[in-house]
């Protein structure tokens, strides 16, 4: 089996598939990192990500049963970022709060309530009192197909999602996929949004909320 996670100087190295989605050309450098929705914890849901070097970036682990909240955590378990559904709500919709404080929320993404008639698969609201219910980001394309893309307020394309597979044509299936993330986009928040498309668009519910 090839290795999840991309290492430059490997020649088995993993390879992102080309994209039809329209790119946004920036000279700066961005960022890819490896998704494998798969906890480091036996036994549990989560997510493990990977830069290219093979350095553990981010990580999720369910091991809180039925604690109703996904909390997306660095490379050695600290929070950084928590993640819930928003109660009382007909619509799909979550927030998203600091890791350290879990207070007031940093923003809000709704999943159009007629997401099947248009490309668009989920809004990001700002929850800051300066600018409160302003769209920050637009995501669309495909989940399940691992085609996605987020736009800012600006219309510059910040982050991807693409299927990853081997150079010899082995394929990781939907479970291993690429995040590639432009210097306009933090990459806490890129991963943050990862795990709502799979809450949202996901066959099966990644991390079980109870």
């Amino acid at each position: 089996m090839p290795k999840v996670y991309p290492n430059a100087n490997d020649p088995n190295a993993t390879t992102a598939k080309p994209t039809e989605i329209p790119r946004h050309v920036s000279n700066r450098q961005m960022e890819v990192l490896t998704v494998w929705k798969k906890s480091l914890i036996f036994n549990c849901d989560g997510y493990t990500v990977f830069d290219t070097k093979g350095n553990l970036v981010f990580r999720v682990d369910n091991y809180q049963s039925g604690k109703k909240e996904i909390v997306l955590m660095d490379g050695i378990g600290k929070s950084l970022l928590i993640i819930r559904r928003k109660r009382l709500s007909l619509a799909d919709n979550w927030m998203v709060f600091d890791g350290e404080t879990s207070v007031s929320p940093i923003f809000l993404v709704k999943k159009p309530v007629n997401f099947l008639a248009s490309k668009n698969l989920a809004h990001v609201m700002s929850c800051q009192t300066n600018n409160k219910n302003q769209l920050i980001y637009e995501i669309i394309g495909s989940y399940a197909q691992r085609r996605v893309a987020v736009y800012d307020s600006r219309k510059r394309l910040v982050a991807e999602i693409q299927s990853k597979e081997a150079k010899a044509g082995v394929s990781f299936g939907g479970d291993v996929f690429s995040l590639i993330i432009q210097p306009e986009l933090n990459q806490t928040v890129a991963m943050a949004l990862v795990i709502l498309m799979e809450q949202m668009f996901g066959l099966r519910r990644s991390i079980s909320l109870g």
